[in-house]
């Protein structure tokens, strides 16, 4: 599920004051500024805003939050088990419960608008695939990217992560690396 402007559904604690926004200037106040209620999208604040909002949404619904995951919520109630694992803007409904989970699939839209992507395929670089009423996971899909990415679809697997011949003493004539390409490589191996 995809909910539709998810930073504009969270409240403002604090007080945060913006100039007019282009289109919509006040002519006859033009030294006034506005004062927001809600989040918008670049400030600071949305995130944790959105979160909170999210959080007493499912809270009010007797999930709870999960102590080892902040974006996961469960509700385990009378044989009936429910996850919503929450990724920014995107949720993850899955549980024991069809009859529950689709109940609850009508209560959400009440409070957040969004669209329900129905059965998904991926979600956040794992492949989800449906076998018959259980499910199998893969990032198969995410690790070929990776390889083709990087030009190592062609290599060949070793039981040691470094060649046992690579003389690995230091010198003064070490190639450099372009930092940025290692740092994204970095960032998809995490």
């Amino acid at each position: 599920m995809d909910v539709n402007n998810a930073f504009l559904h969270g409240s403002i604690l604090e007080d945060i004051y913006m100039s007019q926004s282009p289109g919509f200037v006040n002519f006859h106040f033009l030294d006034y500024v506005c004062k927001l209620h809600k989040a918008l999208y670049g400030l600071k604040q949305a995130h944790r805003a959105w979160h909170n909002a999210l959080n007493d949404f499912f809270i009010t619904y007797r999930f709870l939050n999960s102590r080892s995951d902040t974006s996961l919520f469960v509700d385990n109630w009378d044989c009936v088990v429910a996850y919503f694992l929450v990724y920014v803007d995107d949720l993850l409904p899955t549980g024991n419960n069809d009859s529950f989970l689709n109940a609850f699939k009508i209560v959400i839209p009440l409070k957040f608008s969004l669209k329900d992507h129905e059965s998904p395929h991926h979600f956040l670089g794992i492949e989800i695939l449906h076998i018959s009423r259980s499910f199998f996971i893969s990032q198969q899909h995410y690790i070929r990217k990776l390889l083709i990415s990087t030009s190592m679809q062609d290599a060949k697997s070793v039981s040691t992560p470094l060649s046992t011949s690579c003389d690995l003493t230091p010198t003064s004539y070490a190639p450099s690396c372009d930092m940025r390409e290692f740092r994204r490589i970095i960032g998809s191996l995490q």
